[in-house]
């Protein structure tokens, strides 16, 4: 049960999370800013600051800009640029501020890793989907994506708090594929 407890529910939580940072970079960090200021997810040491009213403040104001920036076209684009390094940042923050229980190499290694791999792996894909829509769609098509892409935001980073384990199975899936289709298309084009 310790095993559990301890490293695999927190794995698939911080996994979870981090994916969340991949379609939206602030959001999970807002989700869990206020879950853990609710006592609802304990922090490893050193994050507790993520629970304090600044910093939910401040992940609140920077969800609503990023969501509402998302809807502009070209300015959404241009946002991928700055927010492909920030997801795999706030993926790596998000995981390892749940990785309690392991010991601080293996929370790193793990955060970065894992945490900010998937978070860097969906918002890549995001942005080649959005840059996709760009072209077929002159941009006008990009609300769809961002739209999607905020409730897959929210909605996952809620469900990793309920169940971890099940959105984290969800995220292996999602970012298998996205891999497959990237080394797909770069083989095809290379053929």
């Amino acid at each position: 049960m310790d095993l559990l407890n301890y490293y695999l529910i927190p794995t698939a939580l911080g996994i979870s999370l981090s994916a969340c940072c991949g379609f939206r970079v602030f959001i999970p960090l807002l989700v869990a800013g206020l879950a853990a200021k609710f006592k609802y997810l304990p922090l490893s040491a050193g994050f507790e600051w993520m629970s304090s009213w600044p910093a939910i403040i401040c992940f609140g104001v920077a969800s609503l800009a990023e969501v509402v920036a998302y809807y502009f076209p070209v300015i959404d684009n241009l946002l991928d640029t700055v927010t492909t390094p920030s997801a795999f940042i706030a993926g790596t923050a998000l995981s390892a501020s749940v990785f309690t229980e392991f010991d601080p190499m293996t929370k790193w290694i793990s955060a970065i890793v894992a945490g900010g791999g998937t978070a860097g792996a969906i918002q890549a894909g995001t942005g080649i989907l959005r840059l996709g829509s760009t072209k077929l769609t002159a941009g006008l098509g990009n609300g769809i994506i961002a739209t999607a892409e905020n409730a897959l935001s929210i909605i996952g980073s809620i469900l990793a708090l309920i169940v971890p384990v099940v959105i984290f199975s969800m995220v292996v899936v999602g970012v298998v594929a996205i891999l497959y289709r990237v080394f797909l298309r770069k083989h095809s084009t290379t053929s």
